[in-house]
């Protein structure tokens, strides 16, 4: 090993180190306690916005010391009030500062324990309180990345996952749906329903939600006894079930990939959300306009199924990451598609992600773990999208077809229902594919940019020279570059290991090529200058 290399290996490794440790995700944990489970028994209204709540929250204490939940105090119209806090029905002592319910439990040597939070107040975001785009009434959670504590006391941060159950008493007008496993409906009079939820696995608050409205429900098919419906309105309830129905071959291809769904059902549902999609554990939200009756939303369902196993099951375990999702569901859903339309579809997609991302780089030059960034909502971006999906596809490249996947499926296996980071899917795709790939993570997720690329050829006696020229100054990148050589009606694929600013490449061509093609399959992130 060279002087060169070993510097950049050392580099590398301060990078992740820096990366991964001190990445400017500020949430402080709570080192005392890991929740276990939730239980949010909420109860609307048609009188008033106002929800009336109680919460209980079981923990195991790991050491002695108070914990927090996060929960947005009223101020003027919005916010919550909270009324007390029990445990076994005896008041525990607390303060409610900061949009923090910080508990103070009493000395005890039991390990397990459960206290219940009383509030009431009007939501600001969070749960949207709205009419639907036909005028009905209703109430949808929309939680991502970290609303949830404007109206569910809760560790607001994917880090500490937990079950959680929803006890919904509303007026019985609506139908309900929310996160987990249907257990429960009773009428209960003066017109009003109680309507209960669980789900046993644990979920990050990101992504547990309710829709709470008049819907038209339809049960579209089992995938391995996972019961997959459709919740749409009732007044485009057949085009809903229609756009609605390819979830059930989407999860099927997920399940066969990747490896087994982890949460009770897979509900697809259309919501007044903020976003496109929102990947909520087994009860997606799409944007009330995905509905067309025209088949027209297929990748967005394939990006938002990917992410029950990228994201929900496999969570971030910092902000700064959130690539680990995002990328993922990006590609994931670029590699659904090809699996059904072929390979001309990945290109295609990948194409236009590429155009995006350069695009953005221009305006925006940062790598996709940025740890400057403190705001969670700003980590989301083209880099953590697209440029994450694109780093896979080259990464698919590198390892070849079946290491990837054994990688992606072994990775997926050790943190199942747990938290990552970076380093951790690098780990699990050095274990399989048994290669060092320490440069190609920190080049691809922790390094700005991507290669910007002059080339030229020429041919004489029998040599293809070609001249590849690395223009960006900050960075010099090492990577394969397929180059197609098109002679007649044949083209040949050479790879070319680029690993200076500068290099000349010759290759022995019996016959004078009609043109060459820079990555025609692409295999590798670049702009050509």
């Amino acid at each position: 090993m060279n002087s060169s290399i070993t510097k950049f290996i050392s580099i590398f490794i301060l990078l992740i180190i820096t990366a991964d440790a001190y990445a400017q995700d500020t949430y402080k944990r709570n080192t005392s306690v890991d929740v276990k489970s939730y239980v949010f028994d909420l109860t609307l209204s048609d009188d008033s916005n106002e929800i009336i709540g109680e919460t209980s929250v079981t923990i195991n204490q790991l050491e002695e010391g108070s914990f927090a939940l996060d929960l947005i105090a009223k101020i003027k119209d919005y916010g919550m009030n909270v009324s007390g806090v029990t445990e076994a029905g005896r008041l525990v002592d607390y303060t409610y500062i900061d949009n923090k319910i910080k508990i103070n439990p009493s000395a005890t040597d039991k390990k397990e324990r459960t206290f219940t939070i009383n509030y009431q107040g009007v939501p600001e975001r969070g749960l949207v309180i709205d009419t639907t785009k036909f005028g009905q009434r209703s109430f949808f959670g929309d939680n991502w990345p970290n609303l949830a504590r404007h109206w569910l006391p809760s560790v607001d941060h994917p880090y500490d996952k937990a079950s959680v159950e929803f006890r919904i008493t509303a007026p019985s007008h609506y139908d309900v749906v929310a996160t987990g496993e249907k257990i429960e409906e009773s009428n209960l009079g003066d017109g009003m329903k109680f309507t209960v939820y669980h789900e046993p696995a644990p979920v990050a608050m990101k992504v547990v939600t309710i829709g709470v409205t008049r819907f038209a429900s339809r049960q579209l098919k089992d995938v391995y006894d996972i019961p997959v419906s459709a919740w749409v309105y009732p007044e485009n309830r057949l085009a809903g079930f229609n756009d609605y129905a390819v979830a059930s071959k989407v999860l099927k291809y997920f399940i066969d990939n990747i490896g087994p769904y982890s949460y009770a059902k897979l509900a697809n549902m259309q919501a007044k959300t903020q976003w496109g999609g929102l990947e909520n554990a087994g009860n997606i939200a799409y944007f009330e306009n995905s509905v067309t009756g025209k088949n027209e939303v297929e990748g967005l369902i394939a990006h938002e199924v990917a992410h029950q196993w990228f994201g929900n099951s496999a969570s971030e375990n910092d902000w700064n990451h959130v690539w680990l999702s995002e990328g993922f569901a990006t590609y994931f859903a670029i590699l659904y598609q090809e699996s059904v339309y072929g390979d001309e579809t990945r290109k295609k997609e990948l194409a236009l992600d590429k155009k995006q991302i350069i695009e953005y780089y221009q305006k925006n030059p940062s790598p996709i773990v940025d740890p400057s960034i403190k705001d969670p909502l700003k980590v989301l971006s083209t880099n953590t999208y697209q440029k994450g999906g694109w780093v896979l596809n080259m990464l698919r490249h590198q390892l070849g077809n079946d290491v990837f996947w054994n990688g992606i499926q072994s990775y997926y296996k050790k943190y199942q229902n747990s938290n990552a980071m970076t380093s951790d899917f690098q780990k699990s795709m050095e274990e399989v594919s048994g290669q060092d790939l320490s440069g190609f993570f920190e080049q691809w997720i922790f390094t700005k940019g991507y290669p910007e690329l002059q080339w030229d050829w020429n041919y004489a006696n029998g040599k293809l020279s070609i001249t590849i020229h690395q223009l960006q100054e900050h960075h010099s990148f090492d990577f394969p570059l397929e180059i197609g050589i098109v002679t007649g009606k044949e083209t040949k694929i050479e790879t070319l290991q680029v690993t200076k600013t500068k290099e000349e490449f010759i290759i022995p061509s019996p016959k004078r090529p009609e043109t060459i093609e820079l990555d025609p399959n692409l295999w590798l992130l670049f702009e050509e200058q």
